[in-house]
């Protein structure tokens, strides 16, 4: 059976969204009621995620643009699926050893992802991008979010039924997924357009990695928009630490669930991202008709909006009286999130030149990492000290530098 790159793209998409919702969708209730981790270790747990991230990043985008993007995706997901079907047998772990504090499995469950993580980070969308052509790529983006927004809605279901079961099996059942793919994509996923470097005679390797690395940094030196582009990802990443790790606690701790019949926490977070998903989804569908999303003006603009809104969201769910006004935020910032996301990666792509594609894809990421190290624990602190409630106002305050760089932006337009 042949594929094309924009096909395996898709499946790749749906696999590892229905992967990531299935493990996500539940993780809190894992984490806080099985693990019994407080807010600081669950801001720790971000942390080393991105420290991984951060310290191996540049490595890996560089063999993307120096080896073989598919060969950096392969790998990536064979790393990510150990580490997410490690931190599902946990219960087993302790068990076995039990001298071994959770919090080490857990730990290093996450250096696995956040390694696993950096392989495809760039590598991915760079691969796509040169095989379909930078003209597609702003389409070909928002229906791969549209096939993650499908696969969110099988894996919420996937997850509240596992979690029902056990806390750890969403985690396992999510490893396998990427283990299956890292196979599916060593069968299926053709390079067709990525020629690799010649090397120099007599160079080795690492000089040819640093070659590579130099050359991303130079063009991220010459061009002031990806600089920008640069502050915007470090600011995202300090603000979102805080909001993703934070958001089911302070519903769990601070507002509380009304008592509907006999719901469980699995339910209520299923419902919850059951609805967000649906609205994402129709959301995105829209923007696709009514939205010329090749367009690099019509991206920034709505990248404005959308970043505005957000801060809104964010700041209203920290300061929620009811459970409903917070519900209300929790599924605007979803659909929030689901359109930027395409946009964001549209905007960054399009200004980005092929041969350093995957290595300065990676230096966003690792500006994003250095975000979330810096300001994870700054927001975990805060909520440890204080409450989750100003934690979350802390994550809504630390995106309103990025208005100030979209703002500059659409100036010199």
């Amino acid at each position: 059976m042949v594929l094309d790159a924009t096909k395996v793209y898709m499946i790749k998409r749906f696999t590892t969204s229905l992967a990531n919702t299935t493990m996500f969708t539940t993780y809190a209730i894992y984490y806080i009621t099985a693990l019994g981790l407080n807010p600081f270790e669950l801001l720790l747990i971000g942390m080393v995620l991105e420290l991984a991230v951060l310290l191996f990043e540049s490595v890996t985008g560089v063999v993307a643009d120096t080896y073989s993007r598919k060969l950096s995706v392969i790998i990536g997901m064979f790393v990510i699926g150990t580490g997410f079907a490690m931190q599902g047998i946990i219960p087993a772990l302790e068990g076995m050893v039990p001298f071994i504090p959770v919090m080490f499995w857990v730990l290093l469950a996450q250096v696995f992802y956040g390694v696993g993580d950096t392989f495809v980070s760039g590598a991915d969308t760079a691969w796509i991008v040169d095989e379909v052509g930078e003209e597609k790529i702003g389409t070909i983006f928002m229906s791969g979010k549209r096939y993650a927004l499908l696969a969110t809605l099988l894996g919420i279901a996937l997850s509240v039924g596992l979690s029902t079961l056990a806390p750890n099996l969403p985690y396992l059942v999510g490893g396998i997924l990427y283990l299956l793919l890292g196979v599916f994509l060593s069968l299926f996923m053709k390079e067709t357009t990525f020629t690799r470097k010649p090397r120099e005679e007599g160079a080795s390797h690492f000089k040819e990695m640093a070659t590579t690395w130099l050359s991303g940094a130079k063009v991220i030196r010459s061009q002031p928009i990806l600089f920008l582009i640069l502050l915007v990802t470090l600011f995202t990443g300090a603000a979102s630490e805080g909001y993703d790790r934070l958001w089911e606690a302070n519903l769990i701790s601070e507002i509380g669930f009304p008592l509907v019949g006999t719901l469980s926490l699995p339910m209520w977070f299923g419902m919850i991202a059951a609805v967000s998903a649906l609205l994402s989804l129709v959301a995105v569908g829209i923007a696709e008709k009514r939205l010329d999303v090749n367009n690099e003006r019509v991206v920034v603009v709505g990248m404005f909006v959308l970043t505005g809104l957000k801060i809104a969201a964010v700041i209203s769910f920290a300061l929620a009286p009811s459970f409903e006004w917070a519900l209300a935020c929790l599924l605007m910032i979803g659909v929030i999130e689901a359109l930027s996301s395409p946009l964001y990666d549209t905007w960054l792509n399009l200004n980005i030149e092929s041969s350093v594609r995957a290595t300065i894809l990676s230096m966003m990421s690792q500006s994003n990492a250095l975000g979330q190290t810096a300001g994870g624990p700054v927001v975990g602190w805060i909520g440890h000290r204080l409450s989750i409630r100003a934690s979350l106002v802390v994550a809504g305050i630390l995106l309103t530098p990025i208005l100030v760089v979209f703002g500059r932006v659409l100036r010199k337009r």
